[in-house]
Parts: structure tokens; sequence; C-alpha cells
């Protein structure tokens, strides 16, 4: 069996079929946002001013990028540097520490980005300008909903109300840099700390390295899922259109994550990828959702489930008035479409639609006024979000902590799950560089 370089792997699908904006979306699909404090909720007409803001919590992909790999036998675009020059209103002080505020762990998935060039000069999954501008832009979005709109934050960034994690990879560190610089319009006192973890610890992705039960389920169902009938027939017809060679390696996913990058910046694609477009995106959703499975408790557990329960173990400390956190109001976690679309589906809201560059799940923690209830309200790309197995929009904290049961893992259960290996297909995983 050949060896099988698992950070390459994680890198595209772990890290990222990790790139992309819809190209219609950003053309002609406007992000809708909930800024308005007084808006009904749509289920039950109550209005929202009835319920106290306790706690917000934002997961967000990273801005647009670099691709990951170009397309094989396909005339190359120029990733030439000037596509990564940093908008001055996008710096902020900031440091970046392990969880326990020690050092930056080592960074093999960013390493093996670096070991590799793009025609131009730049390496692969590099954040763009126009990246770090969706990211301040989203910090602004932020900043209306949380400061100006309604007082809950105060106006320049304080460690003791906001903290950060993110992957260990640049993009997405610089993702959360650029955040901050928007939501608090560079106003700090202090260094702003963003935490990581190490790799083989990290749960903000599907880490397919650090557990080895999942890296074998999903190395058997990535492979399954070019061989679909549907999938591996249109493939055959787009490599063939396209002039390359049968026995170079390509799926649906790859060909989108360059060709979308390309789109977003403005560089040329091959003519004959423009009436592919849609069939393109809808091949690498499809893949996705074979791969990740919602049908599948266990691969949404392991790909999302610690991940989950830390979400959950935030709202109830909370609740509980932990002085740990009393002054804790938002949690940003810096992290991959791959990370939104199994927490997407763990939450029953998945749209079978990749999630654009900077897209975010937001969670706010209410208090009803008159009950003291607690409530929790989603939203996704700044979109109300009614949650299966929730009565409302504004969701009873004991329905929605249900409706997450079956997908949330503590850590300790996630590791031993991870290393039990006994019920896993018995054919080995195809080497396709992707998990």
């Amino acid at each position: 069996m050949k060896t099988v370089n698992w950070w390459t792997r994680l890198s595209v699908l772990g890290a990222a079929g990790l790139g992309s904006t819809f190209w219609w979306q950003k053309k002609t699909d406007p992000v809708q946002t909930d800024l308005d404090s007084s808006k009904t909720s749509p289920s039950s007409g109550q209005s929202s001013s009835q319920y106290e803001l306790k706690l917000v919590q934002v997961l967000f992909r990273h801005g647009a990028r670099t691709p990951l790999k170009s397309i094989p036998d396909v005339l190359e675009a120029q990733w030439v540097p000037d596509l990564l020059e940093v908008p001055a209103h996008t710096n902020i002080d900031y440091m970046v520490t392990d969880l326990q505020g020690g050092p930056r762990p080592p960074a093999p998935v960013e390493d093996s980005y670096r070991a590799k060039t793009l025609a131009g000069g730049t390496h692969p999954g590099q954040l763009t300008t126009m990246g770090m501008q969706q990211m301040y832009d989203l910090g602004v979005r932020l900043r209306k909903q949380y400061i100006q709109d309604v007082a809950f934050l105060t106006p320049s960034f304080s460690h003791k109300e906001v903290y950060i994690r993110s992957t260990n990879i640049v993009r997405t560190i610089e993702s959360a840099k650029c955040l901050v610089a928007g939501l608090f319009q560079q106003k700090q006192t202090e260094i702003v700390p963003i935490f990581t973890e190490e790799a083989e610890r990290e749960v903000l992705y599907p880490n397919y390295y650090g557990c080895k039960l999942l890296k074998l389920h999903s190395g058997y169902r990535w492979a399954e899922s070019s061989t679909l009938p549907d999938i591996a027939s249109d493939l055959r017809s787009i490599q063939s259109a396209l002039g390359i060679q049968s026995h170079q390696r390509l799926d649906f996913i790859h060909i989108r994550d360059d060709m979308v990058a390309r789109e977003t910046h403005g560089l040329p694609c091959p003519a004959v990828l423009d009436s592919w477009r849609a069939r393109v995106e809808q091949r690498a959703v499809d893949m996705i959702y074979h791969i990740f499975d919602p049908s599948n408790r266990e691969i949404l557990q392991l790909c999302v489930g610690p991940f989950l329960h830390i979400l959950l173990n935030n709202m109830e400390m909370k609740v509980q008035g932990s002085a740990l956190d009393g002054d804790r109001k938002l949690f940003l976690y810096s992290v991959h479409d791959t990370t939104l679309m199994p927490c997407l589906m763990a939450l029953g809201v998945f749209d079978m639609r990749w999630p654009p560059y900077a897209a975010d799940i937001t969670l706010e923690l209410h208090q009803h006024q008159q009950t003291k209830q607690y409530y929790v309200k989603i939203s996704y790309v700044g979109q109300d979000q009614k949650i299966p197995g929730c009565s409302d929009v504004y969701c009873p904290l004991g329905e929605f902590k249900q409706a997450l049961a079956m997908y949330a893992l503590t850590e300790e259960s996630y590791h031993t799950r991870c290393n039990s290996t006994q019920d896993v297909p018995s054919q080995s995983p195809r080497n396709t560089s992707r998990l």
C-alpha cells in the first residue's frame, strides 16, 4: 500500500475543499443581514426586544485565497504577489499562541503549502487582498449588530470580552485579524491574542490526521464519491472537454477550487468551463455530501462533535455564571468551509450549496426578560435559521441542546472513538491526496 501524505490530504479536505464562493452568488445574490433589533421572530411573531442578548459565538470561513492546486494540463492563472497586498486598515497588533497562551505550535499544514509555488510566485492557500477586505467587511457587519445597533460589546477590543481561536493556518489567522480590525475599527489598548491548537489535537475542522477512525471512514468515502455513476460520468466528460489526460488525478472539488479562486479574483478561466459552472458546483457539493454523509451519525460526530460540544459548553458556562469567563461576550472561531458544512448538516440547515468565502454561522444566546428562560438563535450568512427540533427561531436552550445531542462529543469521548477502528470498511482508502 502506498504511503499516504495525510498532511497534504488535510490541506485540501480537512482544511479545504477550503476555498470558494458561489460564482453566481457574488454577482446575483446579495447577502441579507438581520441587523434590526426590533425584528420579530418569523414563526412566532414575538418581538426580539423581549430577549436580552447574553452571548455571541461566530464560526466564520476565511476570506478569498489563492487555490490549493491548479487544474492539471490547463493554462495556469498568474497568482502574483500583488494580489496579497495588506490594506492598512486591516492591521492590528496581535499575537498567536497555543491554547494556554504559550508559543504558537508547529504548523505542518501551512508548511505543506509553503513547500509549493503557484504560477506567478505565490503559495497555495494564501489569503488575498480581496479576502482580507471580505473579512474586514464581516467585522464591520458584526460591529453594526453588536456595537452600534445594540450596545452589547465595548467599542474597543477587550480580551475579557472577546475570545478568538483560529486553526493554525496563516489564512485563517489573518482572516481573524482582519475581522477584528473591522469589528473594533483598529481600536485597541492591548495586543489581541489569537489562540490555536497543535495539529494532532485540532477540532475546528475534520481532523483526518489526528483521528484514525475518521481518516479510514472518510478515505473510503472520498474514493467512493468519485466512482458514483453520475459523478464519474460527468468527470470523464469534463476531463475530455478540458483536454486533461486520463491518468491525471482530478475531481470536482479540485476543479471548483481552482475555478472559483480565478473568477473571484478576475483571472481568466478556460472558456470551455463556462458551460460547466453549474454542473461543477452541483457535483462538488454531491461529493462532499457523500463524504460527510449526514445520515451517518458517527461521521458527523467525528467531524465536528467536539467543536459542537465546545459551543454548547460556552453557553452552559454563561448560563451558570462561571467566574472564569463572567465578562466573556463574544467567541470568534476562524475556520474553513469543511468546518461549516458538517456543522450546517448537524444543525439540519445545510442548503446543498458550498459556503462562500467569509460565510459565518452565528449562535446567539438570549434570556427572556420576563420568564428568565434561555433561548438560542442561529443565523447563517446573516439569515435566521429555524433548527429542526426547535419550536421557534428563538429556540429554547433545552430544545437546542437536545437537537445537537446526537452529534456533540466531549473531548474524552472523541479521542476514545478516534482510536477505535474495528468497524471500518476493509478496503484501503485510495491515495487521493485529498483528506
